[in-house]
């Protein structure tokens, strides 16, 4: 009998109560005892939440205070040595770990932090060198399915594989080898995953989920020695636990070789993004006794789930595994983490509008029809009736279109993809029309998004004040921002953005073809919560977007001021899209109703424009075969937006957390006249990319973390300019942060803003 199942579900809580209580414990308005017992009110209400849907199989130990892949690091002891020995308690050198701590004479920075594959999370980078101890540091996994199974629930813990785990790990700077690779250390690390396996299984797990989705890149298949090894320890030393192995994001394809012949008792299979793969997998585990879990309710996006065509695939799973469906889990296609908690937070969509989307609680349910439709069509034929009639009505809608922007867009010509004049000329002309010195120091855009400018949105959006009195209040938080700015003696100024809410929400509500949720909120990182706009048409610019407030702040200040847009390709990458026209349709769309902004802004008499694209190496597909296809109409949407201006308009362009090796030449042929990149923690391994690329425009390597409240001396962030420049032109540097600063306080970022003004005034002085 098919079982339904889901592989996680998001962690904040569906009033985020989670990110409050985190929030307050980094405040020490609470306790740490306090802090936990919310967050065991939220893993319980969790379980429950998704056995009410019909769920056969609860999933455990993916709730996290922060992130999973800390945990898991924490639990095998992945703890640099700075933060094992700084005297800190367990709970805060976690934290220490994930968002720095400078207190009581400890002073730590973050770790490095990265997307998860290709999705918007961000994960902490393990940090390994040749002797790191490992040993099970804490029993979480076990504590959390213990919790659960006394709790009443058929509980499934879950891991994060050793293989994958040390493949997203970096080595350490204390590591003795330049060329030690993490991954080296899998057989001293399986041990101990075995050792909790044994553990998992004496408190009664049956089945242990052990997810490695690095089995989606292709070069996994160097890794294949180490799959056989580790999953046959697995076998010898916990036998009475099945591992389900889990994969998702993409397909397997050559990969199955690795895991054909595993000695596993099940294999997930991501059956939204890659519905193909069931064919080759059912085929490779035909004849064996392997349980298939199909992922066939997507865990990234919030559209309904058509359920007659996922059911076709289910029973063509079970048709070719001979007709047995107990050997079938219905399940997500991956953590159900990606998506919001429930549309029943959603009070002020349409019906009609509302009906065509499924988050979290509501996949649940899909979930839970498939199976039981599969166990018996009848059972489900009501269930399966009404969505069909809600995928029907969605589909009518999508047939509308804008014949403007369709025809637009159809109307592209290889010179809207180019500026006027290549980038030495237009250096020349923007030096003396900019008039900037070496190191020009500007920031990343945003200024602290303090509790008095949510308050005043708040009572803007509820009608509580006008149009006028709100507006006024925007204006004075400019002026505020540009004289704090002149007074620390920043090149190039910013607005601050106190009229944005978040960077693509803020611009999804000015264009036409999205549509808002009021509590749809999706987990970035920490206690950091995005509401990503969902894209239901065509996207076009009604009126200026941006132009009133960066206008009005270049009128109050000599200084140039730069203008500050979201990309294209990020707009689309931190939004849900459209799923019936393509991506790179949808991204080219956005890109002309920005080319229209950028061009607003240049005859407001803007100097600079920053076009930020930091999502753009998130959206690379995991298959290397596909990366032309997307680095073309990635590139192409960015040049779109800023080729419409002269060439004394400097363009500029944000990345964060990018792993430029893989796409340096997309990198070059963006054209920006500058760019800015995270770089605080990634010390010179990043700028030696640029340099071995010769890249041949500017950049501003960040130089402090915006993640950490944690204030770098002013000879620190001297000496990383000093490095920076014996690395790349010194004529080619900014200094600048990492990235925004909305989520630091005033007292932060002015101290951090300083010192980095200081320190890069020293730097020209010893340098020029």
């Amino acid at each position: 009998m098919a079982q339904s199942a889901v592989l996680g579900f998001p962690r904040i809580g569906p009033q985020r109560e989670v990110k409050k209580a985190l929030e307050a414990f980094w405040a020490q308005k609470i306790s740490a005892e306090e802090l936990q017992k919310v967050a065991t009110e939220q893993r319980l209400a969790t379980y429950a939440t998704i056995k009410s849907q019909g769920v056969d199989i609860i999933p455990t130990g993916s709730f996290s205070l922060y992130d999973h892949v800390l945990d898991t690091s924490n639990t095998f002891n992945i703890i640099p040595e700075k933060y094992a020995k700084s005297g800190l308690n367990p709970l805060d050198t976690y934290f220490a770990m994930a968002r720095g701590h400078q207190r009581n004479g400890v002073d730590l920075p973050a770790t490095e932090m990265q997307k998860w594959f290709d999705s918007n999370y961000h994960y902490l980078v393990p940090e390994l060198k040749e002797d790191t101890e490992f040993k099970l540091n804490n029993l979480k996994p076990v504590d959390d399915f213990v919790e659960a199974k006394n709790a009443g629930y058929n509980a499934r813990p879950v891991l994060l594989g050793p293989i994958t785990l040390l493949a997203l790990g970096k080595a350490s700077d204390d590591a003795k080898d330049p060329n030690f690779d993490p991954v080296s250390l899998v057989p001293k690390l399986a041990p101990y995953y075995a050792e909790l396996l044994v553990k998992l299984g004496e408190a009664g797990a049956e089945w242990v989920q052990v997810d490695e989705p690095v089995l989606m890149f292709d070069d996994a298949q160097k890794y294949a020695a180490l799959f056989k090894s580790v999953y046959e320890s697995f076998a010898q030393t916990a036998p009475n636990v099945k591992v389900l192995l889990t994969t998702y994001f993409g397909r397997l394809d050559s990969n199955i070789e690795i895991i054909k012949d595993l000695p596993i008792a099940g294999l997930h299979i991501d059956c939204d993004r890659a519905p193909e793969q069931i064919d080759q997998v059912t085929a490779a585990f035909a004849s064996k006794k392997t349980v298939i879990s199909l992922g066939l309710v997507s865990g990234r996006n919030i559209w309904k789930t058509d359920l007659s065509a996922a059911l076709k695939l289910a029973q063509k799973a079970v048709a070719a595994l001979g007709g047995d469906a107990s050997r079938v889990i219905i399940a997500s296609s991956s953590s159900l983490q990606h998506t919001p908690i429930t549309i029943a937070n959603e009070k002020k969509l349409a019906p009609e509008v509302l009906d065509w989307f499924s988050f979290a609680t509501e996949k649940c349910g899909e979930v839970a029809t498939l199976a039981s439709a599969l166990r018996d069509p009848q059972s489900a034929a009501e269930r399966l009736e009404v969505n069909a009639k809600s995928i029907k009505a969605r589909r009518d809608f999508e047939t509308n279109s804008d014949p403007a922007v369709r025809e637009r867009v159809a109307n592209i010509k290889p010179e809207d993809l180019k500026r006027k004049s290549p980038f030495p000329v237009r250096r020349e002309i923007q030096r003396q029309r900019l008039n900037l010195p070496l190191f020009p120091t500007t920031t990343i855009g945003s200024f602290p998004q303090t509790k008095e400018i949510r308050q005043y949105r708040a009572r803007f959006n509820k009608g509580e004040i006008t149009q006028e009195e709100y507006e006024k209040f925007l204006e004075d938080e400019i002026k505020m921002v540009v004289e704090k700015q002149e007074a620390l003696n920043l090149d190039v100024l910013v607005h601050g953005e106190p009229e944005r809410n978040d960077m693509v929400q803020y611009f999804g509500e000015l264009l036409d073809g999205f549509v808002f949720t009021q509590n749809a909120w999706v987990q970035s990182f920490g206690s950091r919560y995005v509401r990503p706009p969902v894209i239901v048409s065509d996207v076009s610019r009604p009126k200026p977007m941006t132009v009133r407030w960066s206008a009005y702040a270049q009128s109050i200040t000599k200084k140039a001021m730069k203008g500050m847009l979201t990309g294209p390709v990020t707009i689309l990458n931190w939004s849900f899209p459209r799923v019936d026209v393509s991506r790179e349709i949808q991204s080219k769309q956005i890109a002309l109703a920005l080319r229209d902004e950028v061009v607003d802004l240049e005859k407001a008499g803007i100097l600079a424009v920053q076009v930020d694209e930091p999502a753009i190496r998130e959206g690379l597909p995991l298959r290397r075969s596909e990366w032309d296809a997307y680095l073309k109409w990635a590139v192409d949407s960015f040049r779109l937006s800023t080729s419409g201006v002269s060439d004394a308009m400097n363009t500029a362009s944000h990345f964060c957390y990018s792993d430029f090796n893989s796409m340096m030449n997309s990198i070059i042929d963006l054209d920006a006249d500058m760019i800015s990149i995270e770089n605080a923690k990634a010390g010179s391994k990043v700028l030696k990319v640029f340099q071995s690329t010769q890249y041949p425009n500017e950049i501003g390597p960040g130089l402090f973390d915006i993640h950490s409240a944690r204030v770098p001396s002013e000879e620190e962030m001297y000496q990383k300019l000093v490095n920076m420049a014996s690395i790349l032109p010194k004529e080619a540097l900014w200094a600048n942060p990492d990235c925004g600063l909305k989520t630091r306080t005033w007292a932060e970022c002015e101290a951090q803003l300083k010192n980095m003004v200081n320190a890069a005034e020293r730097a020209r002085k010893d340098l020029a």
